[in-house]
């Protein structure tokens, strides 16, 4: 790993200034997928800044769990499951991320015989909490605790760095089965880290600087610890684009790359919602009704085993997409100098003496702009989504102390959606509905335990 070392941490983690990454910030990093001991389905993050991994792998794992495993009891799983579904993620990741299949798989693991040593790493973990932390991570004795997760004291950034070892495997058969041969590694410690790092070269790293908006930005930000944007889409589409929009955009000359095709999972972001930017129908539609939900600092999952959420487009949202398409600045509106261009890309008829006629109807006071709710409304009236007006829903946020009791548990409830009309329930109003609302402006959230997860 040696000459790939230097790439590979300044694409990470940039260039910090002093010459290295602050110890509490690695710390923070360098825990493993560990499972929660209340949530059998769920992962467990320690400490901010991991989330940016965590929270990808976590919606992914619940796909495979909710949508390709035949048991019903989707949130019990045996230590042998819990394996298996982890191990298929990570290897669904790793595939996606692979920009040739020629170049092959790569592993980043522990050189020979480098490998933190569990039981050190327990006392470890327990003696730096102590020092550092303000909440314990278990009231368990060292011995009892599972494989955790937070690295060992004397296993520093720059002693990290010096014991890695490159494995690379050439077929999808090779790589699930080194995947499952390296368990242990990812659940112990750093291995959020060895798996980041082994997606990062199965990527290649020109690729990535390639795709990223700023090369000079790292994934990781060694300031605040947190994921950017591009490594969070790296891990959901393969692709380390900095932006969430549809398509590629040009910008005084500049490309801008965004989302170039429908994802597995979605992303919906509170960001939205304070108008910092817009998110595409290729995350807001994801092909499984399963969203990672970004707040200010960090990131969630929603989800919902109802699949109709996530059916075809209907023409209205088609329409709605496209008509946007001509809106970037997202006004609700377009000049009416684009509606032949909507129309024709609609495949409505798009003859000028109808267009003529069209605009005098949706714009009746020649105020020279046509309005995106009476446009449907003339081509699309009364269509039906086919989502169902009320159905069961889930939160899941890794993090201890973002949970009732410090347990990690999903929290379950029901959401309803209404139409255009004032809705009959009316909620409080929260960040995971007002990040929600982005997708579903009439979404009202009834949960079942008495506080509105949180985001945070």
């Amino acid at each position: 790993m040696s000459e790939l070392n230097k790439e590979v941490v300044d694409l990470v983690w940039g260039k910090p200034t002093g010459g290295g990454v602050s110890t509490s910030i690695f710390r923070r990093w360098s825990q493993g997928f560990v499972f929660s001991e209340h949530e059998q389905t769920a992962l467990k993050q320690f400490e901010g800044g991991p989330c940016a991994v965590i929270a990808p792998v976590q919606a992914f794992l619940l796909k495979n769990i909710l949508f390709n495993r035949e048991s019903s009891t989707w949130r019990k799983m045996s230590e042998e499951e819990q394996k298996m579904a982890l191990c298929s993620t990570l290897s669904e990741i790793l595939e996606s991320a692979c920009a040739s299949p020629s170049t092959g798989f790569c592993f980043v693991t522990w050189a020979k015989g480098q490998s933190p040593h569990p039981s050190t790493l327990s006392k470890t973990q327990t003696q730096s909490q102590t020092q550092d932390m303000p909440r314990p991570e278990s009231s368990q004795s060292p011995q009892e605790q599972q494989p955790t997760a937070l690295a060992a004291e004397d296993l520093g950034f720059e002693q990290f760095h010096s014991v890695l070892h490159k494995l690379t495997v050439l077929s999808v058969s090779d790589l699930r089965e080194e995947v499952l041969s390296l368990y242990q590694s990812w659940r112990g410690c750093c291995g959020v880290l060895l798996f980041l790092y082994s997606v990062i070269l199965t990527k290649g790293i020109e690729n990535i600087r390639n795709e990223i908006q700023d090369p000079t930005e790292p994934l990781i930000d060694p300031i605040h610890g947190h994921g950017s944007q591009s490594l969070v889409n790296l891990l959901i589409t393969g692709h380390a684009v900095s932006n969430v929009w549809d398509g590629d955009r040009e910008c005084s000359g500049m490309k801008l790359h965004g989302i170039h095709k429908q994802a597995s999972v979605g992303f919906l972001t509170l960001m939205e919602s304070l108008r910092y930017c817009k998110v595409g129908t290729f995350l807001k539609s994801p092909k499984f009704p399963i969203w990672i939900l970004g707040s200010e600092t960090h990131l969630s999952v929603f989800f919902t085993k109802e699949m109709s959420l996530v059916g075809p487009e209907s023409p209205s949202e088609q329409a709605r997409r496209v008509f946007q398409s001509f809106d970037p600045e997202d006004n609700g509106f377009i000049p009416e100098s684009l509606l032949e261009d909507v129309m024709k890309a609609l495949d409505l008829v798009s003859e000028p003496e109808y267009v003529s006629l069209v605009k005098s109807k949706l714009d009746p006071e020649s105020l020279g702009i046509i309005l995106l709710g009476p446009f449907l409304l003339e081509f699309f009236p009364d269509q039906d989504s086919g989502i169902p007006d009320s159905f069961p829903i889930y939160h899941y946020n890794g993090l201890k102390q973002s949970n009732h009791k410090e347990r990690v548990e999903y929290v379950e409830g029901t959401a309803l959606v209404l139409g255009f009309e004032d809705p009959m329930v009316r909620t409080d109003d929260t960040p995971v509905k007002r990040c929600l609302q982005t997708k579903w402006p009439y979404i009202e959230l009834l949960w079942t335990t008495n506080l509105s997860p949180s985001m945070n």
